[in-house]
């Protein structure tokens, strides 16, 4: 690994200009990556018509949720049939497909994914009804469409885990009266199967109505953010703030990763929109592909765990206990801390320890301007005011947009008048212009994002509508019961391996909510709190995105730094060991979540930080010099005692930790090398 200046000679960070051309490839190339068909490139009247489909697929959502509301099971019909439609047009069947037109088989698929949304808009009453008093053959027929409609629709934009798993559940409810032990079920009609499952129960329940609400105004949001180049602006300002400091390329990631995280709440498309600049940069520091990919990969997944969206699967959450949104996002407020705080300190060590110098202040943007641009923030700061203000989450991203167009509509006339010097007709026509233009690629920016959000919420209701209508989930709750025994941290890990294993090669989103409808009720019958239980599964469903074998997050950032998947995958875990950690630390003292007196939360809160510091000590194998074997077994120590939520062991953690520390010290004022 190279010491030394971090970038070549006169070689600067791409321009705007270039990052939005090699941010656009790269999107293409991962998302392509992470799907198991191939993105079709449809131009002419058909690719025009595709766009504008989107672009209204958008718009309607935000006029039925804001202005005019319509009946709820026509809303989630058309928004997961709708939405199949267009992710039919935009993904080819196969990466052998023609990816110039649309083959005559989608089509056909495309039409009945039309029908499937006529029959539910033109009878909605009537299938209501009939969910009490038996269904006719219409809804049987248009059920079993709708199934297998939806589950390519998934196999497209999300990959084949994601359907594997719905066909496993759905073969369950027929193979139950075949299974022996806790496995069995007495059987259910088939008929009255396909329709429980096609129903409010299944596919259009809770995970599809968080979908159609809150999770395409967030998404939306985003794509606004986007337009306005606020993405740019946050790597900007985390250029000016850190990429002076050793290591500045990594924690440029940390910190940017952290900003879009924020809105974006996707790790495979935080990775793409800010590691496209980042990774670059590390690599030209000195760092390694496989760690810049790892630095980008563990950075970019925090985003799904920070407020104010915190990732789909947070409104999930929110929607299944009951509780306000405002509340999950306290909630998660010191977890995601603590998360980048361990982020930020093994950026920082593995810099000390290989010698990276940061960026030349003269390659820096000044700071100076980034702080008069202050103002791209305040359609952040509107939503988290207006969220606790009491509006509802969608209402507030609403507010959010409509303020992201008015900074467009200022930006693009003041540079009109001002930089430009035009007529102020000519400006305000020009400006016009380029508002309209700006509107609608956010928009169609949104339908693309929401695709395979739509797609694993629906099949995720598959897979809920199956443990309802079988009774399997009280059976997995015993089952949780049987192997924790009466040690229920093993009941917990065993519901973080779960959380982990069904994240493989599965968005977190529906990684979070199957892990959730298996293993959540069981952890709850053993006492644990639910809000600590649905956190801890979400937060691991969320590190699902970094871990071996299948990796979304590390494999897209290992394709950016052109490194090697497993690697990539295996350091990024090493990166975050210390976040890993982090559902331990709640679970054990649920105050972390916000869940008692201020005095408590900040002592809880200082604690735990001084725990996952330690142990990123421990991992990186370096505190002020590097640490001999037995020195990190004991800072791995200190850790664990800083996890445990009494007053004793937090003070010998701490004390132990700091003996360490000051031992390093004084034997580097005497020219010691500490180890």
């Amino acid at each position: 690994m190279r010491s030394g200046a971090s970038t070549r000679a006169g070689e600067a960070p791409p321009g705007t200009g270039e990052r939005e051309a090699v941010a656009a490839s790269e999107t293409r190339r991962i998302e392509d990556m992470e799907s198991a068909s191939s993105r079709r490139v449809l131009r002419g009247p058909v690719g025009l018509a595709l766009r504008w489909a989107g672009i209204a697929f958008v718009a309607f959502h935000l006029w039925v949720l804001l202005v005019s509301p319509i009946d709820p099971l026509t809303a989630r019909a058309l928004h997961v049939f709708c939405g199949a439609a267009i992710g039919l047009a935009t993904f080819a069947a196969s990466p052998r497909s023609r990816l110039d037109r649309i083959a005559w088989y989608d089509w056909l698929l495309m039409a009945a994914s039309i029908g499937v949304v006529f029959h539910f808009m033109l009878d909605a009453d009537g299938i209501e009804l009939r969910s009490f008093i038996g269904p006719n053959l219409r809804d049987t027929v248009v059920g079993l469409a709708a199934l297998a409609i939806l589950l390519e629709f998934t196999r497209r934009t999300a990959g084949l885990a994601m359907p594997i798993i719905a066909a496993v559940f759905l073969a369950y409810i027929f193979a139950g009266p075949l299974l022996p032990g806790a496995l069995y079920h007495r059987g259910v009609p088939w008929r009255e199967a396909v329709n429980f499952i096609a129903g409010t129960e299944g596919i259009f329940g809770i995970t599809t109505s968080v979908s159609a609400t809150f999770i395409i105004m967030f998404v939306t949001f985003a794509a606004f953010l986007q337009a306005s180049k606020a993405g740019d602006y946050f790597n900007d300002l985390a250029m000016s703030l850190v990429g002076w400091a050793r290591g500045g390329p990594a924690k440029v990631a940390v910190i940017s990763s952290f900003m879009f995280g924020t809105v974006s709440g996707s790790s495979v498309a935080n990775v793409v929109a800010s590691g496209t600049f980042t990774i670059p940069m590390m690599k030209r520091a000195g760092y390694d592909p496989d760690t810049a990919g790892a630095v980008e990969a563990t950075a970019s997944t925090g985003g799904q765990i920070a407020p104010p969206v915190m990732g789909a699967g947070a409104f999930i959450m929110a929607e299944v206990l009951g509780r306000p949104y405002q509340e999950i996002l306290v909630a998660g407020l010191i977890p995601a801390v603590l998360y980048y705080i361990a982020c930020f300190t093994h950026a920082d060590l593995h810099a000390l320890k290989a010698k990276l110098r940061g960026l030349p202040r003269e390659e820096l943007p000044p700071l100076l301007p980034l702080l008069k641009k202050l103002y791209l923030f305040s359609p952040l700061v509107i939503l988290i005011v207006v969220l606790f203000s009491g509006f509802s989450p969608f209402r507030a991203a609403g507010l959010g947009i409509a303020a992201t167009i008015v900074i467009m509509a200022v930006t693009f006339l003041a540079h009109r008048l001002v930089l430009q010097r035009q007529s102020p007709i000519a400006a305000v026509a020009g400006a016009g212009g380029e508002l309209f233009r700006a509107i609608a690629e956010a928009l169609a920016s949104g339908s693309r994002e929401a695709l395979q959000l739509i797609a694993v919420c629906a099949t995720a209701g598959i897979v809920a509508g199956v443990i309802g209508l079988t009774g399997i989930g009280g059976r997995f709750a015993s089952i949780l019961l049987a192997l924790g025994g009466d040690v229920p941290i093993l009941a917990i890990s065993f519901a973080a391996v779960v959380a982990l294993i069904l994240g493989m090669g599965v968005p977190t989103t529906a990684a979070y909510a199957l892990a959730a409808a298996v293993v959540a009720p069981g952890l709850i019958r053993m006492g644990v709190p639910p809000l600590v239980t649905h956190m801890f599964i979400f937060y691991y469903a969320v590190l699902s995105a970094i871990t071996p074998p299948v990796a979304l997050a590390s494999f897209a950032a290992a394709g950016l730094a052109r490194g090697s998947l497993w690697g990539t995958s295996l350091k990024a875990v090493k990166f975050g060991m210390a976040t890993f950690l982090v559902p331990y630390m709640f679970y054990m003292n649920p105050v972390l979540l916000a869940q008692g007196a201020a005095a408590d939360v900040l002592q809880a809160f200082l604690t735990a930080m001084a725990g996952v510091v330690l142990l990123a000590f421990a991992t990186e194998g370096y505190m002020l010099g590097p640490l001999a074997a037995p020195l990190r077994l004991v800072v791995g120590a200190a850790a664990l005692m800083c996890i445990v939520p009494e007053a004793k062991t937090d003070l010998a953690g701490i004390a132990l930790g700091g003996a360490v520390l000051l031992w390093q010290w004084r034997a580097g004022r005497r020219g010691d090398a500490p180890a």
